[in-house]
């Protein structure tokens, strides 16, 4: 019940930098990952016949490659079990981790880590052929080509109305697994961050998407991720929210969210990041109540965007900004008066 937490309002939240939410069986393994222990990954990534959960699978391997990828943990696996396709996997999430970093601070060896990264990928694909993960690996290496300059980054999309792209990526990622939530995000951050890409581009991808997602599925929290990144390029100083926030279609999109994601979703489904837009959505468009039981599904836990895109990194620590804004808007939703939520409210 929100009532019930009203005691709680001034407790600080948990950001969880690594996105673990409430999977415990992921923050046990993670961190015995950080102290150089590898055999309680592949205990969880193998305990089942390949696994029959994407979402689920997507997730734990990006959280685990992010973390192992300062390390030799993996490595150390492959030379236990070179065949093993979940380690194949593994190994593929940790050299795309280490070439998008190195691309980030231009280090010298960019390219051939690229490389090494993307021969790792289609060897990943060669021993887990059904895994979409593989194949969103190679999706997130095209993050590196902003020029479009390899062919398979500029592929023809599906409609006229669609900017070109790496479509035949996204495609090897969704014919395994439809509703790929990273695959589609990976894809809507190429067409907003390329040479001539923008956000307005990428909402057309989005929108394109949008048509064809199902009831429950995390793609519906999409446009809330457009919207945050149109808000943050406007945003007057300060992080006053505007009209982006509560006109019609922004209550709408929120509301959609809520009502065909969150509410037909198991919460062992969602990912921590959507439930922080999701709240912040609801919140900004005055829906309190609503935010409320969005707020309290989070629990503990929360993430730093896109609270943090209230000011500029550069004025105050983002967790300083993200603290303020996050226990300001969950106080105002807690103690909002119970509600109905508006079901009437639809795109």
């Amino acid at each position: 019940m929100i009532g019930s937490a009203r005691s709680r309002t001034s407790v600080t939240p948990s950001f969880d930098k690594d996105m673990v939410g409430h999977d415990t069986a992921l923050r046990t393994v993670l961190q015995d990952l950080r102290t150089g222990r590898w055999m309680s990954m592949r205990a969880l990534l193998t305990h089942v016949n390949y696994p029959v959960d994407w979402a689920m699978w997507s997730h734990r391997t990006q959280v685990l490659g992010e973390a192992a990828a300062g390390s030799s943990v993996v490595g150390a696996w492959l030379k236990e079990e070179p065949a093993s396709p979940a380690g194949r996997v593994m190994h593929a999430r940790v050299l795309v981790e280490r070439a998008l970093r190195a691309h980030h601070c231009r280090h010298p060896r960019t390219q051939e880590m690229w490389k090494q990264a993307a021969e790792a990928c289609l060897l990943a694909a060669h021993y887990a052929p059904a895994d979409p993960v593989p194949w969103v690996c190679r999706l997130r290496l095209a993050l590196m080509d902003k020029d479009q300059q390899a062919a398979v980054h500029r592929q023809v999309p599906p409609e006229t109305t669609l900017p070109p792209g790496p479509w035949g990526l996204l495609y090897e990622a969704t014919a395994r697994d439809l509703y790929n939530r990273e695959a589609h995000h990976q894809m809507m951050s190429f067409l907003a961050t390329r040479t001539g890409g923008s956000w307005g581009q990428a909402n057309l991808f989005v929108q394109w998407v949008m048509e064809r997602t199902p009831e429950g599925s995390a793609l519906l929290v999409l446009p809330l991720y457009v919207r945050t990144a149109l808000w943050r390029q406007r945003r007057s100083p300060g992080g006053h929210l505007d009209v982006a926030w509560v006109d019609e279609r922004a209550r709408r999109e929120a509301m959609w969210g809520l009502l065909n994601w969150f509410q037909l979703s198991q919460p062992s489904s969602r990912s921590l990041l959507d439930l922080n837009h999701l709240a912040h959505a609801l919140w900004a468009a005055r829906l309190y109540a609503e935010a409320g039981t969005v707020f309290e599904a989070m629990g503990p836990y929360a993430t730093t965007r896109p609270w943090e895109y209230h000011t500029d990194k550069r004025v105050r620590p983002p967790e300083y900004v993200a603290t303020e804004w996050f226990v300001r808007a969950r106080n105002q939703c807690r103690n909002a008066s119970p509600s109905a939520l508006r079901a009437s409210v639809r795109c």
